[in-house]
């Protein structure tokens, strides 16, 4: 037993010193001679390589943000007004119409009896009443020569009344069956875009409450843009002067930024309490009509004075628990904490409402590399583009 135990041991040594003879070539190396540990820990660390731009100044007028929908200023269901069969449709599905262009016709021959026959008795009622006026006053000869009993006199001046009053009845029934025939055919009420045929020719239509809808249509240009701003938006911007023209950008889906101009041209008269918000539109041009209603829009609301802001890239911004802070980079290339306070996005740029100088160089690329008091190698960058660059 205790002679294994000596051979384990004399092993145990033996790998030791092999060991212990590597370690030594691996550090001197094949082509060096010893290693100076001394003044390697004198070496300077390498500076890391970041991206840094300049803080920027500029006026600008606050911006506050909002999603909604676009509306038609007009919208109006078609429905007919008389029933009868329809026999003709005039336009084509989606097609643009000016206010007056016919979009259906109702068979009218029904109502142009009806008219005739209106026109008819009018004629029998106008005869009659020209005959009981021409009696009358015979009777008023026959009466200043006492040659008529004051009755007979009062009968004929009462049908002279009674004729007069059924020639009113008689154009009022003509007027009513000419404006049937008018409804025979059905025309647009605005001018905008309208939608497709819900009934085409040989249908039969009914009147009333429970009129079938034939189309829709909404007017083109101008339109709006519906949203519901938060009461402060409302307090600071809106509800001092209702007929100040605020100005708004709209942007679309497809968009990045907003392309559109428009002012508010009306604000509720409520507020909801139950959002805290209140409904507001604003009208925008749309004359080549590319914007169709429910369309989702960002809309911007400006308002009060232009004034100076500080605007920096918001990926320099960093968190620290419930602190935002950037890095700054002084003139001899060294990396310092700075706490800041955000304020809005402006033109895809952050406002620092304190905490950084106009004129001062912040890392906006690579401060995951860089620390507090580091030493770096900074390459200039442009604040306004500098999301878009490698880091």
């Amino acid at each position: 037993m205790y002679p294994n135990r000596k051979r384990m041991t004399v092993a145990l040594g033996a790998v030791a010193f092999v060991g212990a003879v590597a370690g030594l070539g691996y550090l001197r190396g094949p082509l060096s001679g010893p290693v100076d540990t001394a003044h390697a820990a004198d070496m300077p660390p390498t500076a890391v390589e970041v991206d840094v731009a300049t803080v920027l100044s500029q006026t600008i007028t606050d911006w506050q943000s909002y999603s909604g929908r676009l509306e038609a200023i007009d919208r109006v269901d078609v429905r007919p007004l008389v029933p009868g069969t329809i026999v003709a449709v005039h336009f084509k599905d989606g097609a643009l119409v000016k206010k007056g262009d016919p979009l259906f016709t109702i068979d009218p021959r029904p109502y142009q009896a009806e008219v005739d026959r209106a026109a008819a008795q009018l004629a029998a009622a106008k005869a009659r009443a020209s005959y009981a006026s021409t009696d009358a006053a015979r009777a008023d000869r026959l009466l200043a020569d006492n040659a008529i009993a004051k009755r007979d006199y009062d009968e004929k001046h009462n049908a002279d009344r009674e004729a007069s009053a059924a020639v009113k009845a008689a154009e009022a029934s003509l007027e009513s069956a000419q404006v049937n025939l008018g409804y025979t055919n059905v025309t647009a009420p605005v001018t905008g875009r309208v939608s497709r045929a819900e009934l085409t020719a040989g249908n039969i239509v009914s009147a009333g409450a429970n009129a079938p809808l034939l189309t829709t249509l909404v007017s083109v240009s101008p339109i709006y843009a519906s949203f519901e701003v938060d009461e402060q938006t409302y307090l600071q911007y809106l509800g001092r002067d209702r007929n100040a023209k605020v100005p708004v950008t709209i942007g679309l889906a497809n968009e990045e930024g907003y392309s559109l101009k428009g002012t508010i041209s009306s604000v509720d008269n409520r507020l909801d309490t139950s959002s805290a918000t209140i409904r507001v539109r604003a009208t925008i041009d749309n004359r080549d009509g590319a914007l169709v209603p429910g369309l989702y829009a960002r809309v911007q609301v400006g308002g009060g004075e232009a004034h100076p802001a500080i605007l920096i890239d918001d990926a320099a911004v960093a968190t620290d628990q419930a602190k935002k802070y950037v890095l700054v980079v002084d003139g001899a290339n060294k990396v310092h904490y700075r706490e800041v306070k955000l304020g809005a996005l402006h033109d895809n740029l952050r406002v620092v409402d304190s905490g950084l100088k106009a004129g001062e160089r912040i890392v906006v690329n690579g401060s995951m590399r860089a620390r507090p008091n580091d030493t770096v190698q900074p390459h200039a960058v442009d604040m306004v583009n500098a999301a878009r660059q490698p880091a």
